[in-house]
């Protein structure tokens, strides 16, 4: 890691704080993401090597701790109070890049299994059925990782949602059939639900009562509010 080579705080600190996916990393273990495997899938393009880098240092540097499972196999990782005082910093930074540098998505910035694992971590648990429902996702459009297009699952039960790679085994409740490009608008505030369905871009297949509530079950990203108002702005 190179330094700035100044006796200085802010130099310090971005030593430590600015090195490249440190941001998301601090990102995704505020949201609860606490094992290796799980940080990988949060920060699609980081190499496994560069992962392993990254918490080596956050932890050298009191940001981080490493605890070890008690058969030694796995670790899980915490953010210490020091990270967690970074987390405004985050924070505050998604705000900015909300409000003067975020526009419609690329092509090449369109990860589908990403944005569904960022959906079921922001679901309204207080809003969904007494029961367990599932819900397909069957995502298409243009990414150059096409690859990662095709299906996913989200299940949805009263105390946690979880995102399934493979079929769950349960009956589908809900069927959602999207533009990946759209789903990442409506999801940072962009683009409405109403308007995606109203366009074509997104179409839901079910029970006419889950079709109705399937909006309200999604909290949308923290940043979406920022980006609809920053969007509706006239440009100079």
């Amino acid at each position: 890691m190179s330094g700035y080579g100044q006796y200085c705080p802010i130099a310090k600190a971005a030593e430590i704080f600015a090195e490249r996916w440190t941001p998301l990393i601090i990102r995704e273990m505020h949201y609860g993401v606490s094992r290796f495997n799980e940080l990988e899938r949060g920060l699609p393009g980081i190499p496994r090597s560069t992962l392993a880098q990254r918490l080596r240092w956050l932890e050298t540097h009191g940001v981080i701790e490493r605890q070890v499972n008690p058969s030694g196999r796995s670790a899980t990782y915490q953010l210490t109070e020091a990270g967690q005082q970074l987390v405004p910093v985050v924070e505050a930074l998604g705000m900015w890049g909300a409000q003067h540098a975020f526009s419609d998505p690329e092509p090449e910035e369109l990860d589908p299994l990403l944005v569904i694992w960022w959906m079921q971590r922001r679901v309204n648990l207080d809003k969904l059925p007494p029961r367990r429902v599932v819900i397909q996702f069957d995502l298409h459009g243009f990414v150059p990782r096409k690859s990662r297009l095709g299906t996913y699952w989200l299940v949805l039960q009263p105390r946690e949602a979880s995102v399934c790679l493979q079929h769950p085994g349960f009956d589908i409740d809900l069927l959602v059939d999207a533009d990946v490009a759209a789903l990442y608008r409506v999801w940072f505030g962009r683009l409405t639900f109403a308007e995606a369905v109203y366009d074509d871009l997104i179409t839901l297949h079910g029970p006419a009562p889950l079709v109705r509530a399937f909006p309200g079950w999604l909290a949308l990203s923290s940043f979406a509010t920022t980006v609809r108002a920053a969007s509706a702005r006239p440009s100079d």
